[in-house]
């Protein structure tokens, strides 16, 4: 038994010499010339990047790995009043499990707040907030958080979910890996995921909203919405005063819409049942499928239509 013992703890010891010495964290800063109201970009085939705006002049970089950043990474770094941007190429094009991947390469950035930002990472999650400008983000390998934009925002991730708070600007973002959750948007939002279910609240403008892998949940919509999703329910609530009407179609479920019973709307409801709470005035025969009539006096169109469920329209 004891023999046993040695012979497993001197495996270990072999496996741990040969995977090389402990090594500290690698660090590198670098401070670029920028003005407000300028544009900064950064491409990088690896690693999570995170930018925050601030009240200063220049762009400061921080960029920090487990491994040595010469032997992982080649950089270009370019500087002007005007414009600045990174970028950041593998040394070794061919990744390994015990190289790139575990890397964890990570760009911490501060800009002036009035600043065009352009993200793209091949290998991480982003991480935007405090910018007064639009903003573009991509990456391939992880999710997107964005929060405190004044700007128009371009975001798509193949591989996480994206997480939206306190834009005032429109934002149309896109997803193949993950869910979508947007609160607190003073613009209008446009949305498609391919991997979950889209959550929204407080969204003044209008919203296009797909997704073909979960439902969509909406909470105090302020324009227009047009939804659907072949992946799960809807749940639509519309704000108080707000007579813009939508469309809703799911084939994974049900679909339950709220709108203020002050306004005047024309709703045209179809599933496997529709009832409604409001006081509506019925055109062409009423059915247990399907629903036509007009709140108050009319108006915009509300279509809802569902192969998978139940439909239900009430009152705020």
């Amino acid at each position: 038994m004891k023999k046993r013992f040695l012979i497993l703890v001197s495996g270990l010891f072999g496996l741990i010499l040969a995977a090389g010495p402990v090594r500290a964290e690698s660090r590198m800063e670098k401070t670029l010339k920028l003005e407000p109201g300028g544009e900064f970009s950064i491409d990088t085939d690896t690693g999570r990047v995170t930018v925050t705006g601030a009240s200063i002049s220049g762009v400061h970089i921080v960029v920090t790995a487990r491994r040595e950043l010469d032997d992982l990474l080649r950089f270009d770094f370019q500087e002007g009043a005007r414009k600045a941007s990174v970028i950041a190429r593998k040394r070794h094009p061919v990744s390994t499990w015990f190289g790139d991947s575990n890397a964890g390469v990570r760009f911490e950035i501060e800009l002036p707040a009035q600043t065009t930002v352009k993200v793209h990472t091949s290998g991480g999650a982003i991480s935007l907030a405090g910018t007064r400008a639009p903003a573009r983000l991509n990456t391939s390998g992880g999710g997107i958080e964005v929060r405190d934009l004044q700007g128009d925002l371009e975001a798509d991730t193949s591989g996480g979910s994206i997480h939206l708070r306190d834009i005032k600007g429109n934002s149309r973002v896109e997803t193949s890996g993950g869910g979508i959750e947007a609160a607190n948007i003073d613009g209008t939002l446009k949305a498609e995921t391919s991997g979950g279910s889209i959550h929204t609240e407080k969204i003044t403008g209008d919203m296009r909203l797909h997704s073909s892998g979960g439902g969509i949940h909406i909470r105090e919509a302020g324009g227009r919405v047009e939804a659907d999703t072949s992946g799960g329910s809807i749940e639509a609530a519309f704000s108080r005063g707000n007579a813009r009407g939508g469309s809703f179609e799911s084939s994974g479920g049900g679909i339950t819409v709220s709108v203020d019973p002050s306004v005047g709307l024309a709703i045209d409801a179809h599933g496997n049942s529709v009832s409604t709470d409001l006081p509506l005035t019925i055109q062409g025969e009423f059915s247990r499928g399907s629903l036509r009539g007009t709140l108050g006096r009319g108006g915009e169109s509300l279509h809802v239509r569902t192969s998978g469920g139940s439909v239900k329209i009430r009152p705020l």
